[in-house]
Parts: C-alpha cells; structure tokens; sequence
C-alpha cells in the first residue's frame, strides 16, 4: 500500500506541477514530495483557555511528523467556549460547533489530500467534532487531548469554573458577599487547559484514549506539562507508523471499541454530554450504538473514581496518580474490557496494558469490589415523558427515585430568572422545554441553573427535567436530552404546572401523572412555535439535526 495513497493525486506528475508550485510557497522541497503528507487541525483560539496553548503543542506533533518521515502541514479549526457562552444565548451554538469542526476537517483533509491526520483538541465540542471526522475519512488518524487545568486556589481550597457557578446561586441566596463572589472568580481560572474536574473535556478525552484513538496516557495529563509536549511528539511518530501499516480509524473504532469507552466514562462518572457524543461518533463510525447500549452495560459497571462534579477531587489530583491507564488496567483485569481492541499504537489495549501497574490506591479511584456505586450514573429513562428515551445523571447521593409537581419554563432564561429570585420551591421538578437540537435551537446545557440550585442549597430537594442537555459540571437529581423534544410536540410540550413527574433510576423511567386522554387533549391545542432563526447557522442546524436520541447528527439522511 503506498504512503502517499491521497496526496500523489496532488503532488505526483508532471501535470501536477502547478500543485507543486502552491506548495513549495508554503515550505515543501524536492525530497517533501515524496513523503507522506499529514495535516495537523489545530482548535488554537484565544477564545478559551481551554485552548490558548494548543498551537504550541501542534509545533510539537509537526516535528514528530516532520523526523519521522512525513510532511506535516498545519491548518486551523475552531473552537467556542461553553463556559464563556454558558447562561447566554450564544450557548446555541455550542453543540453547532461540534458539527462545525467536523465538517471543516473533513473538508480540508478531503481536499487537500492528506495521507493521514493528527487532530488537538481542547473544550468540549473539540473531542466528538474531531473524532467524527476522522471517522468520516478513515485515514490513519491519531486524537491528542489538550489537557486538563491546574486547580485555582481560593481559601487554600481548589476552585474551578464550576465553583464560580455555584457561587451564583449562593450570593443569590445571600450566603456569601459580591467580594467573595469576586475572588472566586478571579482565583477559579489560573491558566491553560480545560476545565478540571471530570466534565465533559476530561470525559471526552478519557473516553477517546479507551476507544483506542489516543496515545496510552494523553488523556490525563495536564495542559502545561512537560508530558504533553512528549505526547504530540509520539503521535506524530505513531501516525507516520499508522500510514505505513494503513491501520485507520474504522479498522479501531469498533463496537467493542466504543462498549470500552462507555464502560470507561461509567467508571470515571462521567458527563452525560457523552452519550450525545459517542452515538454520533459511532454513527460516523458506522458503528450500530444505540442510546439502550449504555442501560444495558451500565448495569455491571460500576463508578470508581471521587472526581468532580459529584465527588471530591479535581482531575490533576488523577493525574498525579498515574490517570487513565492503571484504571483501564483495573477495568481489564475485572473482565469489564474488550483487550482485543486495535489502537492507534498498532497494538492491542491488552498489549499496551502490559508493565501497568495498579497503584491508583483507594482514594481517588475506589476498588472494584468497593465502589462509589454498584452501577451506572447514567441511566436511560423511557416512560410517556420520554418515549424515545432521556438521559439522567444519578449519583446516588440525591437518593435513586424523585416525584414533585412540576415549575414549567419554556426557556433557560425564564428558569433561572426564577431561579435567583427565589421562586424555587423544595419538592419541584423544574421543566425547562424548547431547549431541544431544533427547539433551541442547538440544545443549550443547563449549568447555569443546576449550579444555581446547587449554590441555594437545594441540590438535594429539586430535580430538573429538560429537552436541553447538561454541562459536564452538572450534579443533582437531573434528567436531560428528553425526547421527542417539545419542539416536535413531545409529551415535555404538554406539561402544566403543577403536574406530577416520577423519576425512578431504578425502573428506568420518567413519567407524569397524567392520562392519555388529556395528553391528547392537550396535543390537540398544542401549536409548534415558530422557528427562532430563519437564517444562519443555526437555522440550517435545526433543519437537519437529528434527535438526541440518535446523538444530534447532521450528516444522515432520513
């Protein structure tokens, strides 16, 4: 199989001397030609600190390409920041960049001709948008996490930017002064990398290194260590390896593949954003993953790891213990992973796995015979609240089963004015609907007023329901990625106040006390609201945007 299956199109020929010409514009000589050309997709932005650092760790994988026989050739994508955009409406277009991304990776690779890709990633969007391209192309492909943020320190406490959400609710409910609120704010963001406890980024990142598409240790390293630098050198050798034995994504990417990678982000606690992710990965894949996929595994999976949101410590403390690969060890030898799965070091997890040692202790990661929880966090509720599904994140600390009468708002922002004015109630389930893929559109997370409920002090004493999805730093009694969405007239479009909602994680389900006969009532008055954008990007999202429950692709056809 020659190295230069793509690019000899561009750079073979004496036709192709106009090519030629472009490229030696841009650095390449005589002998480049006949190497294997491999694009670098950078997501460098000073927009976030996420990935304020990543260009220099894209001069980092160039070099490893470049001396190991390959052609790089760096080219950017972008990224958007969630904790900026959180609590705004510009949050619409969060979960539109992880398509954004795609989409312009594959654009650039396909026409460019590269014989291989290495894509950096920082905030959330940044993970699937890169994986589903590479997916797409399926050319030896190799992901590097930008890595997790130090902690800030405030009260020789670590803080980080959920903590500052939080301190929202808690000046709302007057429990703390503006100046701390101030002081938090100034102390929770010290630097580079993403945001640092087990959220989204840091979910994501882990659940790419079990899928076998990262190196064995990039995902928990931190952003300004020297680590990482040694990381985006070897992907850069490791892919020019990859092109030579042609192994590509699909070839890794299998179905046992993506059941390690779910069984990974059970164990760590994972966001719920990575059920939305890894369907649409899997479906770039052509992987059949289906939403039921994570209630069947998460019943023999247990939550290992006491990691923000919902424990205790932050992930440089995880990092400082060995991070990703002792746990992947832990995991095989309890038989809770596929060990035949190819990665992207030519080798089985099982080959790389080892020389590994289990020295995680018992602190931060637990035994598997002595778990945070028996099973799942995450669980798929069905019910005639949800009839193609919904997705809960249950700890276990707000108990296993919540009923209230239901505080319906039809936007984040009428939810969280009620919110800071106190209008909250214990014993609600807040419904927050229209925050759904099209209703939205861009299916907004509801961090701003989870942790404003957390910051009140009524973590434990109110659920949240939603079409809408959760940021990575959510906690509490929450139920997100409801469908069908009120927008397509869902039974979350026919919610009153003051209807009783059940939400049992033991039965999987998510019901209101209410017949069929008044649902139908009710559906027979329901009108869908007229669209919110009729242009842009976001217009053309919510045209072709599938359901959650299919995991909020844009690239399939009916």
């Amino acid at each position: 199989m020659s190295k230069k299956k793509y690019s000899s199109y561009v750079t073979n020929g004496a036709d192709k001397a106009p090519n030629r010409a472009m490229l030696r514009a841009v650095g390449f000589t005589n002998s480049d030609f006949k190497k294997p050309i491999v694009g670098v997709a950078s997501t460098w932005a000073m927009v976030t600190p996420c990935n304020m650092h990543i260009n220099t760790l894209a001069d980092e994988a160039t070099k490893g390409i470049n001396k190991n026989g390959g052609k790089s050739i760096i080219f950017n994508t972008i990224t958007v920041s969630d904790g900026i955009s959180m609590g705004t409406p510009g949050m619409k277009y969060s979960l539109i960049s992880r398509e954004v991304i795609a989409d312009s990776i594959e654009t650039v690779s396909g026409a460019e001709g590269f014989d291989g890709l290495i894509t950096i990633g920082g905030c959330d969007k940044n993970m699937p948008g890169c994986l589903i391209a590479m997916a797409r192309l399926n050319r030896p492909s190799i992901f590097i996490y930008g890595g997790s943020i130090m902690p800030g320190i405030y009260k020789k406490k670590p803080v980080d930017v959920v903590s500052v959400f939080e301190a929202v609710g808690a000046y709302s409910n007057k429990e703390i002064s503006k100046d701390e609120l101030y002081k938090i704010e100034e102390a929770a963001i010290p630097g580079p990398g993403s945001c640092g406890g087990m959220y989204t980024a840091n979910t994501m990142a882990s659940a790419i290194e079990a899928l076998g598409m990262s190196l064995p240790g990039s995902s928990t390293q931190i952003a300004i260590s020297k680590h990482k630098k040694t990381d985006c050198l070897e992907a850069g050798k490791k892919l020019i390896e990859l092109i030579k034995k042609d192994i590509k994504p699909r070839d890794i990417m299998t179905r046992e593949a993506f059941e390690n990678a779910i069984t990974v982000v059970i164990a760590l606690g994972g966001s719920t954003n990575a059920v939305l992710h890894l369907l649409a990965m899997a479906s770039a894949a052509n992987v059949k993953l289906k939403i039921e996929d994570f209630n069947r595994l998460g019943k023999k999976i247990p939550v290992l790891a006491d990691l923000k949101p919902s424990g205790t410590h932050m992930m440089a403390k995880f990092c400082e213990i060995g991070g990703l690969p002792p746990l992947l060890k832990r995991l095989y030898d309890a038989n809770l992973l596929h060990g035949d799965c190819l990665t992207v070091t030519g080798k089985t997890l099982k080959e790389n796995l080892k020389g590994i040692k289990d020295n995680l202790g018992h602190d931060i990661i637990k035994p598997i015979k002595n778990p945070i929880k028996k099973d799942s966090h995450i669980c798929i509720l069905k019910g005639n609240l949800s009839p193609e599904g919904s997705v809960a994140k249950i700890s276990g600390k707000e108990g296993l089963s919540f009923e209230g009468k239901a505080a319906v708002f039809n936007s984040e922002e009428e939810c969280m004015n009620a919110i800071l004015n106190r209008k909250i109630k214990k014993g609600a389930v807040i419904v927050i609907r229209y925050e759904g893929p099209k209703g939205g559109p861009g299916m907004r997370e509801m961090l701003a007023p989870t942790s404003a409920i957390m910051g009140q002090g009524l973590g434990s004493d109110v659920a949240l329901i939603t079409d809408g999805r959760f940021s990575g730093g959510t906690h509490g009694f929450v139920v997100g990625h409801i469908t069908p969405e009120a927008f397509d007239g869902g039974p979350i479009a026919l919610i009153k106040n003051g209807d009783l909602i059940k939400i049992d994680s033991k039965t999987k389900t998510l019901e209101i006390a209410v017949s069929i006969s008044e649902l139908k009532k009710r559906k027979k008055k329901w009108k869908q609201p007229t669209r919110s954008h009729l242009s842009g990007a976001i217009y053309k999202y919510s045209l072709l945007v599938s359901s959650a429950s299919h995991g909020a692709i844009t690239d399939k056809g009916k």
